[in-house]
C-alpha cells in the first residue's frame, strides 16, 4: 500500500505520530508535510500535492492534517478524482469508505486525540468501497467534469 501524507503546521504533531504509527507496516509513504509546527504555512498547498498523487495513482490514499481538516477537505476535493473525507471518529471514516470510495482521509489535529486518530487511519485503509454505491460515485464524477 502506498500511502501520500501532507500537514500543515497545525497538524504536523499528529501527523509525525501517524507516520510512526504506519512506518511498522509494510506501506510506503511519501510526506510532503510541512517540516515544523512553529512556521506558518497554507494548507492548500500540501493538500493539492497529496491529490496530484490521488489523481495519477502514485499512492492509493492520501492522508492530509490541519487543524480542524476542514480546509485540506475542501483543497483536496478540488482535484478531479479525489474524495477526500474529513473524519472525526470511526464510524464515520467507515462510511467514507463503504459509501464514498473516499481516497483521501482528512483529520482536524485539534479535534481528535492520537488514539482516536490511529483508530480512524485503521479503519479508513481497511474498509472495502460497498459497489452498491457505485451509481453515486459515477454521479460524483460527473459532476467533476462539468
Amino acid at each position: 500500500m502506498k500511502i501520500s501524507i501532507g500537514c500543515d503546521h497545525g497538524g504536523y504533531k499528529l501527523a509525525m505520530f501517524l507516520i510512526k504509527y504506519l512506518i511498522k507496516d509494510d506501506i510506503d509513504i511519501f510526506y510532503y508535510g510541512t517540516l515544523s509546527e512553529k512556521i506558518s504555512v497554507d494548507y492548500p498547498d500540501y493538500a493539492k500535492r497529496i491529490a496530484d498523487d490521488i489523481a495519477s495513482f502514485k499512492s492509493d490514499f492520501g492522508l492530509l492534517i490541519c487543524k480542524s481538516g476542514t480546509g485540506m477537505s475542501i483543497a483536496a476535493n478540488k482535484v478531479r478524482s479525489v474524495r477526500a473525507a474529513n473524519c472525526w471518529n470511526v464510524e464515520v471514516a467507515k462510511l467514507a469508505r463503504e459509501h464514498n470510495d473516499a481516497n483521501v482521509l482528512c483529520l482536524g489535529a485539534n479535534f481528535v486525540s492520537t488514539k482516536t486518530a490511529k483508530e480512524i487511519l485503521d479503519v479508513f485503509l481497511n474498509t472495502k468501497f460497498a459497489t452498491r454505491h457505485l451509481k453515486r460515485i459515477e454521479k460524483i464524477t460527473t459532476l467533476e467534469n462539468l
